[in-house]
């Protein structure tokens, strides 16, 4: 394919547009083009060329990001097993208790990456696909990654209020491995149902379930501590793979 991202400055611009349409959510090319700085003409022709390679897609409304991106996510999440896998009966659990969307965030290149996702129950819920790159700066889940708490705000979990997506809420906790961050918990869903403090009613439970991942990275440091799952069986909560 000949219209292609070559070069390093090319290289560099077509990942300015796809961090441009992660924030905006969709954009025409006049928006692309005003908002990175650059040529209109300059702005087509990456733009046509991330068309091509299912990175960027087009409709009525203008450019978004194209879902190729999510099966991009998906592969590079996998490289990332013993993490997802570690956290995923927390998350389970966590989604069972409080009957809303789970995730696991990590962070890289400066956004908060999905490598967990499962979704609520309810016909209204949140959906963040896996892989999905978001902002850091604009949900609960960047502010655990990044240990940016708001004033008041206790010390095991962040509350978010509609900062992202209008109508939506979430509480994240971080997970820690080897004495740092490694990765953030988070619940999601409707302010409907959350409320708009959803930390006093998910808070700790998110607390509990981002110290039961951070439990099955550091197995040796909690492997005489058991959490009680809602049947009142002793769980380590931790996946187990076979051998």
């Amino acid at each position: 394919m000949r219209d292609t991202l070559a070069g390093t400055g090319s290289l560099g611009k077509g990942v300015a547009i796809l961090e441009h349409l992660a924030a905006a959510g969709a954009a025409t090319l006049p928006q692309v083009a005003s908002g990175i700085g650059m040529p209109r003409s300059t702005a087509h022709r990456l733009l046509s060329a991330l068309v091509a390679h299912g990175l960027v897609e087009k409709d009525a409304g203008g450019y978004r990001l194209g879902s190729r991106l999510v099966e991009l996510g998906r592969l590079a999440g996998q490289r990332r097993p013993s993490l997802a896998q570690a956290a995923t009966p927390a998350l389970l659990w966590l989604r069972d208790q409080t009957g809303e969307s789970t995730q696991l965030y990590v962070a890289e290149g400066g956004r908060r990456v999905c490598i967990v996702s499962l979704e609520s129950p309810h016909s209204l819920r949140t959906i963040v696909p896996l892989g999905a790159a978001l902002p850091m700066e604009r949900g609960s889940a960047g502010r655990a990654l990044s240990g940016d708490r708001r004033p008041g705000e206790p010390a095991g979990w962040t509350e978010s209020v509609e900062e992202r997506e209008p109508g939506v809420a979430s509480v994240s906790a971080p997970v820690h491995a080897g004495g740092s961050v490694v990765a953030a918990v988070s619940v999601s869903g409707p302010v409907e149902r959350t409320s708009r403090r959803p930390g006093r009613r998910y808070g700790a439970l998110v607390e509990e379930a981002a110290r039961r991942v951070s439990g099955c990275l550091e197995p040796r440091a909690s492997s005489s501590e058991h959490a009680l799952t809602s049947t009142g069986r002793k769980s380590s909560g931790c996946a187990t793979t076979a051998s």
